[in-house]
């Protein structure tokens, strides 16, 4: 009930305001007329009395006389003879606003809206959150709010914060959770992707000693260690890079889900590959640890499994054992191109333009990258969880997103 005596409230303060200068406007023409007329009466008295002066001579006081008894005339004529009415367009202008307007906009309401959806207000959503996420993200900050030493608390928000692309909160909440309870390799490779989606996919010197950190926890962190030597090779020592990669690679198992990404860079810093299930350069594969994706990335795509298109054969990967790096870097670039022309056909596949993307970024072919991140976000726009996705591995590379997402 108070609902609907708000709106009515509301449509009563609306219709007011609308006709307002309608009511207003036949009444401030009058004034001004009323005003004219006076201007011209204060004439013709001062005329008089500079005529008594001798001032002016009689015929150019009868001429001005004439003059302003002219005017004086033109805007008496203008004045009706009785109280005007509104004019024909202003009576249906009224009638649209008070009649009209409500009607549309009930109308409106009970094909669009939800009447008969009791209220809800927040508390009442926040005992009740069901499957909202940002319901639940409230409610676990006022909890922290009220119990700011929650260590708990913190560990759990800060992979949602992250996830939902709250960077800052994601860091802060992370960096609360290792005060409180204590550094794990959890919490420092999540703060250190935090730092890394900060500065654009950067592997930042803070970033680096976090992830240090968390190697002498954990010497065996694949995830740690894959970020370490992207350090390098964003530093440019790809040799110290290559190795590095390629320890990992010895490291993992063979189907380990981050091995095509490891592959990759070893491929990009002048090593070979190594034989086990590799995918095209740049696949948007996990990074290494715990499945979760590399910053930025997200979560992989229902089907991320099945194979996508562009992946190189067994044979492909024996030959480029053989090559030397440049004839590996053309049969890199040879099957990018492929992906690309089998996603024109088909682009309905998020995990293809997943690579496609991150192919040409390593290729350092920024304009392709930003071509293929517009095509892609076409198939999946950006209020989906995949468009978000390509939005975030854009950015993690270094790929303006403006153009793409007009």
């Amino acid at each position: 009930m108070l609902f609907w005596i708000l709106v009515a409230a509301l449509t009563a303060a609306l219709a007011v305001i609308l006709l307002y200068p309608l009511l207003r406007g036949a009444k401030a023409a009058e004034n001004i007329r009323a005003g004219e007329a006076a201007v011209y009466r204060d004439q013709l008295r001062e005329l008089d009395r500079d005529l008594d002066g001798g001032l002016i001579t009689p015929e150019e006081a009868d001429y001005a006389r004439a003059e302003i008894g002219r005017r004086l005339i033109a805007v008496s004529a203008d004045e009706p003879a009785e109280t005007p009415k509104p004019a024909r367009h202003h009576r249906f202008t009224e009638a649209f606003v008070l009649l009209l307007l409500p009607v549309l906009g009930l109308c409106l309401y009970l094909t669009t809206g939800r009447p008969d959806l009791p209220s809800q207000p927040l508390e009442a959503r926040l005992e009740n959150p069901s499957n909202d996420v940002a319901v639940l993200i409230t409610k676990a900050e006022r909890h922290l709010a009220v119990n700011p030493d929650d260590g708990k608390g913190w560990d759990v928000l800060a992979p949602i914060y992250f996830r939902t692309m709250r960077v800052n909160d994601a860091q802060v909440a992370y960096r609360n959770a290792i005060r409180l309870l204590g550094p794990s390799p959890v919490r420092l490779d999540g703060l250190a992707e935090t730092l890394m989606a900060a500065s654009d996919g950067v592997v930042t010197e803070v970033a680096r000693q976090v992830l240090e950190q968390s190697l002498t926890l954990e010497p065996d962190n694949p995830r740690a260690r894959f970020y370490i030597a992207l350090s390098m090779e964003q530093a440019g020592r790809p040799d110290e890079a290559r190795q590095a990669f390629e320890a990992l690679a010895k490291q993992s198992p063979s189907d380990a889900p981050w091995l095509p990404l490891v592959n990759q860079h070893i491929a990009m810093n002048g090593g070979a590959p190594a034989g086990a299930n590799p995918t095209t350069p740049g696949a948007g594969s996990a990074a290494p640890g715990a499945g979760s994706a590399a910053p930025g990335a997200g979560s992989a795509a229902p089907g991320a499994g099945s194979a996508a298109p562009g992946n190189p054969t067994q044979q492909d990967v024996a030959a480029a054992e053989t090559m030397s790096a440049d004839d590996r870097q053309q049969m890199i670039r040879g099957m990018v191109e492929s992906l690309d022309a089998k996603l024109s056909e088909d682009p309905n596949n998020f995990e293809g333009w997943m690579r496609l993307v991150r192919s040409y970024a390593v290729l350092n072919d920024k304009d392709r990258a930003a071509g293929a991140l517009k095509r892609g976000l076409a198939a999946f726009p950006p209020p989906g969880e995949e468009g978000r996705q390509l939005l975030a591995l854009a950015r993690e590379l270094g790929i303006a997103t403006e153009e793409a997402t007009q």
